[in-house]
């Protein structure tokens, strides 16, 4: 058939369209002739071919999205009859390539053409990497036939000696695509033809390999998981078996978590959310790593007193007892805590425990100076309540995770401290003492402050929500009391959720009962002595705690109680001394050596730091409760030809700005005071704070500057009793300040007498003890001229003498 086909020969024949499908020359296909179209390609051949003799010719061509293709394939029909299925259909022959040209007319329904058949033009004889090819193609189909089990085919391919025909048999390969078969139909050079084949067939055969070792993998995992099924089925069947065999019971309950859940106490969404988990558990594989975290989450919330709750102790005059005995001083605390257990009984009485879904906590914060009883006030209110105490350290925590812990994806996730904090406690009504939060930080990990806001805020706290846990828990009942030295360091936003009381610090006549009930016979203890045979008298306390030790709080005043019954506790074991023995403050210098802090109205009149004019006793407030200050004052002389203001002793700008108002005042109404101005013109003032390590700041040191400068200027000594706080203005107002109390009682400790404080701070003078203002003469003042006549002595010394 091919000998009736020449190149380049014209051809009118009739088309029968292939819908998605590619005919390449050589294959014979098996056409449905129900189709209208193919069917009436097929009779208008059979009309065209009756005259010569002939077998009937068509053009197969590919019809792809309804667009027909440049190139086609000349086929004859074979044979007309019935398919398998017994429909109507022909068989036909791909003979060669036949480039479409025009429409014409011709017999019958069928749409006939004019075409071209295309050349082919093979090598002869072939050169070698034709020849190369030739093999890699046939090598590539063996291999591919061998392994879809076709060998019948494999002698085929391997007789074919032609390089068109070896590439048009990649026509009967299902796993090249329309668009490939296509590509090459309409590739016409017979060595490109064959490339191409070679080609297509190497990569099927990679893709291949690849789902093959894909299907491998995936069958070895799943073989490895049926056979490790099997084999944990028949091992809890020889576990049943043993179990039956010793008569021992079904399972251990601690390992049915189900069960426990269901048994356990829960509310009901944290009910809901545990079963799920267990559910998740049972689906795991034992050797899971999620596995683990479901059990230890299980664990946490099943460990949880969701629904414990000790009863408060509602005696109020017992709960007071309690905490009279246990610290003295500190009102303030002590009567906030006795109206919150009032107020708890009235509600409890009228059946007002819940509302809303919030219950009646509290947040407090203690905000002091150290060892002022901070700490130990949160198991003395937790014992009077009746309730669990639990400790929270926040000193320099740094990760919002220890607050809110850890998502449970990550290794070794645990819930926060608040959480661990209720666990331990053992009931969802604790005392809960955050400890040290002024000291709390922040760094890339978070902001712990930011966590507690939610914990800290009465409206929000009841449906707080642990990253760990994720589940709700009620903190409304929970009694928090924060601790702080500073409280400045506390963000505003945190401070705004917590009731704010101070404790500024113990009286003199406080530390002395504190250290009488508490410290030494906590002391005595400690140094092996029993009751008895070392007393210690009130005044060698008293001297203890004002020459001793000079501080708000008692921590350094039960060191010095501690040393000294260690040396007595010594001297008695070396025999220099019999017990039982009375100290008295007559002993105290040679049991534990000389005092340490001398008060400025002990000393001689000629060593004291107001001796000499331009020295003033100002008050301050630091992150140890309330302290003297002293603020020197000096001129230049004429010839060294210094001007200006100097100012040093690390001090803030706020105190800056003050020294600068301070010598404006003076300037402007210096004639109005008897003063010098003019040497504060022509002459440098230089303004000293010692103790020049310490960082200071703040307003209220304003009028102890212009005090100093006006003592310098007018040769007259500040009072030595006399110490003074107040902001100044460029008037000469003197305006209020804070820490009032602190610093009264920092004056008393000093041993000073006369205190002049703002006017618009006399309200304050209410929270500081009766017997502090009974030894203390305060001046409310309002103007500095007002400060000068009650601080400046009448003696005046000439300025030269004092600069």
């Amino acid at each position: 058939m091919a000998a009736e086909i020449k190149a380049n020969s014209p051809l009118t024949l009739p088309v029968l369209p292939l819908d998605d499908e590619v005919v390449l020359p050589g294959m014979v296909v098996p056409l449905d002739l129900s189709d209208s179209e193919v069917r009436a390609a097929v009779e208008a051949a059979q009309a065209a071919a009756r005259p010569s003799g002939n077998k009937p010719k068509v053009l197969l061509v590919p019809r792809v999205d309804g667009t027909y293709a440049a190139t086609g394939v000349l086929g004859t029909v074979e044979q007309v009859g019935r398919l398998s299925d017994g429909d109507p259909g022909a068989l036909i022959r791909g003979v060669g390539r036949v480039r479409i040209g025009a429409g014409t007319t011709g017999p019958g329904a069928a749409l006939w053409v004019e075409g071209t058949v295309v050349e082919e033009t093979v090598p002869d004889p072939l050169p070698g990497a034709v020849t190369e090819l030739v093999k890699e193609y046939k090598a590539l189909a063996t291999d591919w036939l061998k392994k879809r089990g076709a060998w019948q085919v494999v002698d085929r391919v391997q007789q074919i000696d032609g390089i068109s025909q070896l590439a048009d048999n990649s026509g009967y390969s299902p796993f090249l695509t329309t668009a490939q078969k296509l590509e090459l139909l309409e590739t016409s050079d017979p060595v490109a033809r064959l490339k191409l084949a070679t080609e297509q067939l190497r990569e099927h055969l990679a893709e291949q390999d690849v789902a093959e070792s894909i299907a491998k993998d995936v069958q070895e995992g799943v073989d490895k998981q049926q056979r490790e099924f099997l084999l944990r089925r028949q091992l809890d069947a020889v576990r049943k078996e043993l179990r039956e065999l010793n008569g021992e019971s079904e399972g251990d309950e601690s390992d049915d978590y189900r069960a426990r859940v269901e048994a356990a106490d829960l509310p009901e969404k944290v009910r809901e959310a545990a079963l799920k988990e267990v559910e998740k558990l049972e689906r795991a594989n034992d050797q899971s790593p999620e596995g683990s975290w479901i059990r230890t989450w299980l664990d946490t919330v099943l460990e949880l007193p969701w629904n414990e709750h000790t009863e408060d102790a509602y005696d109020i005059r017992g709960a007071k007892a309690v905490l009279d005995a246990e610290h003295a001083g500190l009102q303030d605390v002590k009567e906030r805590i006795t109206e919150y257990l009032a107020v708890r009984k009235r509600r409890a009485d009228r059946g007002l425990g819940v509302v809303g879904g919030r219950r009646g906590g509290a947040v407090l914060a203690l905000v002091g100076p150290p060892g002022v009883g901070k700490t130990s006030l949160g198991e003395s209110v937790a014992h009077a309540m009746g309730r669990k105490f639990v400790r929270v350290a926040l000193g320099g925590v740094r990760d919002e995770a220890e607050i809110r812990g850890h998502r449970r994806t990550y290794v070794g996730a645990l819930p926060g401290r608040i959480v661990r904090a209720i666990k331990e406690a053992g009931s969802m009504n604790p005392v809960v003492l955050l400890d040290e939060i002024d000291k709390v930080g922040s760094d890339f990990r978070g902001d712990p402050a930011a966590a507690l806001l939610e914990v800290l805020d009465p409206a929000q706290n009841h449906t707080f929500r642990d990253h760990y846990l994720e589940v709700e828990l009620d903190l409304s009942d929970v009694v928090f009391l924060a601790t702080a030295n500073v409280l400045e360091a506390i963000p505003e936003a945190l401070l705004d959720r917590m009731e704010l009381v101070r404790l500024d610090g113990y009286t003199e006549d406080e530390k002395v009962v504190i250290a009488r009930d508490h410290l030494v016979p906590r002391q005595l203890e400690r140094a092996g002595l029993e009751t008895g045979e070392v007393t210690l008298d009130d005044s060698a306390l008293r001297k203890l705690a004002g020459e001793y030790t000079r501080e708000a709080g008692v921590r350094n005043l039960e060191r010095a109680v501690a040393r000294l019954l260690r040396k007595v506790a010594a001297q008695h074991e070396l025999g220099d001394r019999e017990l039982p023995f009375t100290v008295t403050h007559e002993e105290l210098r040679g049991l534990i050596g000389r005092p340490h802090h001398v008060p400025e109205s002990a000393q001689d009149p000629a060593e004291r730091r107001t001796a000499v004019p331009g020295v003033a006793t100002g008050l301050a407030v630091t992150g140890a409760g309330g302290d003297v200050l002293f603020v020197e004052a000096s001129l230049a002389d004429p010839e060294t030809g210094a001007s200006g203001l100097t100012l040093t002793g690390q001090l803030g700008d706020v105190m800056k700005e003050s020294a600068q108002i301070a010598l404006s005042f003076l300037r402007s109404h210096g004639a109005e005071l008897e003063l010098p101005v003019a040497d504060l013109k022509d002459r440098g003032v230089h303004i000293h704070f010692p103790a020049g390590a310490v960082p200071k700041d703040g307003p209220s040191a304003g009028v102890t500057m212009t005090t100093a400068l006006a003592s310098l200027l007018s040769g007259r000594q500040v009072r030595t009793d006399v110490a003074m706080t107040g902001e100044v203005s460029l008037t000469g107002r003197v305006l209020p300040i804070g820490g009032v109390k602190q610093k009264l009682l920092a004056a008393h400790r000093a041993g000073i007498t006369t205190v002049v404080i703002p006017k618009r701070n006399e309200a304050d003078l209410d929270d500081v003890p009766a017997e502090i203002l009974e030894k203390l003469e305060v001046h409310p003042v309002t103007d500095v001229r007002q400060v000068l006549e009650l601080a400046l002595s009448a003696a005046e010394i000439p300025v030269t003498a004092a600069a």
